[in-house]
């Protein structure tokens, strides 16, 4: 069995998500395939203003509150007030796929960057947090900014093809999970099971066939908003 993942590092409910994901990758002939979707493209030249503070914070209120998925002082009032703090997809993108092409876990890798930006405040769109969160995944420094680089190119390509893939599935946003078993696929709507990884993996684990909830109750962000 696969699961295709589709998610973005700055999307909140993918933070939510991530215990979810963690269980389900433990469980044994079930494999993880992830695709980024470039939320916040770097282009837009998008930063921390007020305004963006105003609008997440509700959000990622609702997001603890339904995932148990903790948020720290360093983000809520250390970068939320980082006025021109950086917000973009591709950088953490491409370090996920870098940290792949370098044999660590890219699943593991966006979890911590996830961890490093809800609890930690950090800038994950820069290099300097990016390979300090690689040596915590035990790459060497010089290698990883070598392979980040390398993989910013092919980052936009990888941001192309997963929304080419969620136009042809019908996905409307992050996170949004498919699996994929003996050649059919099947919507698995990850909002229904927030909190309850070990249930997820459970049920996942028998296979049983109903897996899903309302695809109306769904919770999820696309770039313009989250609900």
């Amino acid at each position: 069995m696969k699961l295709h993942y589709f998610y973005d590092p700055l999307c909140g409910w993918c933070y939510g998500a991530s215990p979810l994901l963690k269980a389900v990758a433990a469980l044994p002939g079930v494999s993880v395939e992830m695709h980024a979707g470039g939320m916040i493209d770097e282009s837009e030249g998008r930063t921390v203003t007020p305004d963006w503070r105003g609008y997440v914070m509700p959000h990622d209120a609702r997001i603890a509150q339904m995932s148990g998925q903790p948020f720290g002082d360093a983000y809520f009032n250390g970068l939320l007030k980082d006025i021109g703090a950086p917000l973009a997809s591709n950088p953490p993108i491409a370090a996920i796929l870098a940290a792949g092409k370098l044999g660590a876990d890219p699943l593991a890798m966006l979890a911590r960057i996830q961890r490093a930006h809800y609890l930690e405040g950090k800038r994950i769109a820069e290099l300097e947090t990016l390979s300090e969160l690689a040596l915590e995944q035990g790459l060497a420094a010089a290698d990883f900014a070598l392979a980040w680089r390398e993989a910013r190119a092919e980052a936009e390509r990888h941001i192309a093809q997963t929304r080419g893939l969620m136009s042809q599935w019908g996905l409307r946003g992050f996170p949004s999970a498919v699996l994929e078993q003996d050649g059919k696929l099947e919507r698995l709507e990850l909002s229904g099971w927030f909190g309850k990884p070990e249930q997820l993996a459970a049920e996942l684990a028998q296979r049983l066939p109903k897996l899903a909830v309302s695809g109306d109750d769904a919770l999820f962000c696309t770039p313009d908003s989250c609900r």
